[in-house]
């Protein structure tokens, strides 16, 4: 009978040991490094780091064309907030013609940890109070020389 009692209590064990442990989640791009250290600036264009790489995670809307390839890793501990464990970002910059001039790989050193204050997001001007937020628009809409219509035809009538 004692034998069954260690089986069982070994199982259950295991069991809250198994639950204890970090779940793992990866997202976005998956770096091959021999893909990633072919891609090289003078040599490759957009065409070929795209054949090479893939599409990228997201593009530069401004300034220089970057493309960007971004990796994370996060580890969930039970009934806990995820955090990111391995972060990696491969920016593949071309010039006006399409040619690569850089690529570049940052890591968690340049990850940014933001605390946001409380619920409310602080902004620049007035502090309003509850009533100036009730009633604070009342005589506003339709006020005599604005040039919004004072009526439902568009001369009024």
């Amino acid at each position: 009978m004692m034998p069954k009692v260690r089986i069982a209590a070994i199982v259950t064990l295991a069991a809250l040991l198994a639950g204890c442990s970090s779940i793992a989640d990866h997202r976005g791009y998956i770096a091959d490094e021999a893909l990633v250290q072919a891609v090289q600036p003078g040599i490759d264009n957009r065409e070929s780091v795209e054949g090479t790489l893939g599409r990228p995670t997201f593009a530069s809307e401004f300034g220089n064309p970057i493309w960007y390839y971004v990796s994370s890793t996060t580890y969930q501990k039970p009934f806990r907030k995820p955090r990111i464990g391995q972060h990696s970002v491969l920016a593949v910059t071309f010039d006006e013609k399409g040619n690569v001039v850089s690529a570049e790989r940052w890591g968690m050193d340049k990850v940014a940890k933001i605390s946001p204050e409380g619920d409310k997001t602080p902004v620049l001007g007035k502090e309003r109070g509850f009533l100036e937020d009730l009633f604070g628009n009342i005589g506003q809409v339709g006020a005599m020389g604005s040039n919004a219509p004072s009526g439902p035809g568009p001369n009024g009538s």
